[in-house]
């Protein structure tokens, strides 16, 4: 998400770093790619005006002017002002009532309304140890009961049934008298989208909520729509009292400027992103950690969050101490590392959080395919566990066998023998003395060459 604006004004903010001295008329030319770049990203108009006339004012001002780096203090002002746009912090689900606490999903169809439910589902249970019932409301679209019946099950939550002879109305307080009797603490209700902003749509997820009386009341909105999203975000804001807004397929979205129109447009905070299909792919919206990651310099805090939620700590300790023995790293320990990068949204998701990533060539940034992390599990897959233990005994016939087990070619078989060769080579460095330290400075900040990087 963001890489063309993440582009476009890290190149125009870079000429202004190192300038000794600001002028009014080097702010206004910056200010002037700056404006190019947020509309080029998809920002509603009203939005790059209010927030360019924001900068300027504050950028004629003394304190950056004056200031003994004027070039740092305009990035400072512009950083400050793109988070003020998105809504200063994270604001969290208000679940603060007596169980069951019921959430309220709109939106329109094929926003991933559905797929959200189970997401947040998944979510509140894991990280708020809640107890969760979803049901769905949307008698309309054929399959709507049926999908979130199976995506309730993948992620653990109570599914309420229903069917399309139903009303909606009546699903939803089913659902709700049923989660009290079981002391349910959260209620998930997914509703009915269209293809556009009707009156019947409208009318109909009013009666849902003067029904049920939600104490969350969400918006589903595909971040890919530009800003169309903050507009249709609008006449639902305008129809009901929504209370955040989930932004989903921010990772398939270049440009990002849903999110940097929503809020200013209708007032209601981001609260969660949709980051992959996956049902584990779903984010707190942080503005400041998400600006941080536009303007290039990433976002470690999120990356840490996520590695201490979803990584593996026992396999990660167990290599640990194998390593500290003395005991080589094999492919089987080769296979863990690629499932913990695929559990924590690949190595793409993962690189977008790391500082100076922006900054990589082109032709660095292709290397990395999260498709191939699959390929590579399925070639260690296709090999014995005697070899996968000992890679060294992988030679031509054994090479073969393994290339037709998992439907590859040979030269996919020595790829990730070349691949494992050099990580292996690494992780023996890091278990010495001093070794990571040393790896680093030998690594010269970039990246091993000869097809190094295993993706």
């Amino acid at each position: 998400m963001f890489d063309s604006l993440s582009d476009r004004l890290g190149s125009t903010l870079q000429k202004l770093r190192g300038q000794g001295r600001l002028t009014e008329n080097n702010i206004k030319d910056s200010l002037r790619d700056v404006r190019m770049a947020l509309l080029e990203a998809d920002v509603a108009l009203p939005v790059v005006k209010a927030f360019i006339d924001r900068v300027k004012e504050r950028a004629m001002g003394q304190d950056v002017l004056r200031s003994l780096t004027p070039g740092q203090a305009l990035i400072k002002v512009v950083n400050d002002e793109l988070v003020a746009v998105m809504g200063e912090a994270n604001e969290s689900l208000n679940l603060n009532m007596q169980p069951p606490a019921v959430i309220l999903m709109a939106g329109l169809q094929g926003a991933g309304k559905t797929t959200s439910v189970a997401k947040l589902a998944k979510w509140l249970k894991e990280t708020q140890k809640k107890s969760v019932m979803v049901a769905s409301a949307d008698v309309y679209r054929p399959a709507a009961i049926e999908q979130l019946k199976t995506l309730a099950a993948e992620v653990d939550a109570s599914f309420f049934p229903s069917d399309i002879s139903q009303d909606p109305v009546a699903i939803a307080q089913a659902a709700v008298a049923e989660a009290k009797l079981k002391f349910i603490d959260v209620v998930i209700i997914d509703t009915a989208g269209r293809l556009a902003v009707d009156e019947d749509m409208m009318t109909e997820i009013k009666r849902l909520h003067s029904a049920i009386n939600p104490i969350e009341t969400l918006f589903t909105v595909d971040s890919m729509t530009g800003q169309d999203a903050a507009v249709t975000a609008q006449a639902f804001n305008d129809a009901l009292p929504l209370t955040g807004v989930i932004l989903t397929k921010t990772d398939g979205d270049a440009r990002g400027g849903a999110a940097l129109s929503i809020r200013h447009i209708t007032g209601k905070p981001i609260k969660f992103m949709g980051v992959g299909e996956k049902t584990t792919a779903l984010e707190p919206f942080h503005p400041d950690r998400v600006v941080s990651r536009i303007l290039g310099m990433g976002d470690v805090l999120s990356l840490v969050e996520e590695a201490q939620r979803k990584m593996d700590t026992g396999s990660a300790e167990k290599l640990a101490n194998k390593l500290k023995k003395g005991k080589g790293f094999d492919l089987e320990d080769f296979r863990d590392q690629l499932r913990q990068m695929g559990n924590m949204g690949g190595m793409a998701s993962m690189m977008e959080k790391l500082p100076g990533m922006g900054a990589l060539p082109a032709s660095a940034k292709q290397q990395v395919n999260d498709k191939e992390l699959g390929k590579l599990e399925a070639i260690i897959n296709s090999m014995t566990k005697k070899e996968r233990q000992r890679p060294e005994i992988i030679k031509g016939s054994r090479k073969k066998r393994i290339a037709a087990g998992c439907g590859m070619q040979i030269q996919d078989v020595n790829r990730l023998l070349k691949q494992f060769a050099q990580m292996q080579k690494m992780m023996k460095k890091m278990s010495q003395k001093g070794g990571m330290a040393k790896m680093m400075r030998g690594l010269g900040g970039r990246f091993p060459s000869g097809g190094g990087m295993p993706f």
